[in-house]
């Protein structure tokens, strides 16, 4: 059995937080093509009717709330969800300055902000090379 290091810092608890807020969750070609499948629409209505257009790349629309287009009490394209939410907390912004991650933990329950900056570095470097 193989220890799980990552729960040392991250324990998804399907808040929602993440899913919350104007942040901007960039779709990728790969993405769109995922989600259109999966929602069952064409790529290009997809991106039509539920993006919305920053720095001329598409990102997912939110909803009045301020909560993803694609949130209602849980993520309704979970097995097919962006690139970028898959990555989530695991991000780069994270190894440029470890304050981010005290950031994100001041809206994320799953946080674990009482750990030291050399093993949060250390595995948020081994999510990103998986």
């Amino acid at each position: 059995m193989t220890y799980d290091f990552e729960k040392e810092i991250f324990e998804c608890t399907q808040c929602g937080k993440c899913c919350q807020g104007y942040g901007g969750t960039y779709v990728t070609k790969k993405d769109i093509q995922n989600i259109a499948e999966y929602i069952k629409t064409d790529p290009s209505s997809f991106v039509e009717n539920y993006c919305e257009i920053s720095g001329g790349k598409p990102l997912l629309a939110q909803q009045e709330n301020g909560y993803c287009i694609f949130w209602d009490i849980h993520c309704l394209i979970h097995p097919v969800k962006p690139k970028m939410c898959k990555a989530w907390p695991f991000i780069n912004s994270v190894l440029c300055d470890t304050n981010n991650w005290k950031i994100m933990g001041s809206v994320c329950p799953g946080i674990k902000t009482d750990v030291k900056d050399d093993l949060i570095i250390k595995i948020i470097k081994k999510k990103i090379i998986e």
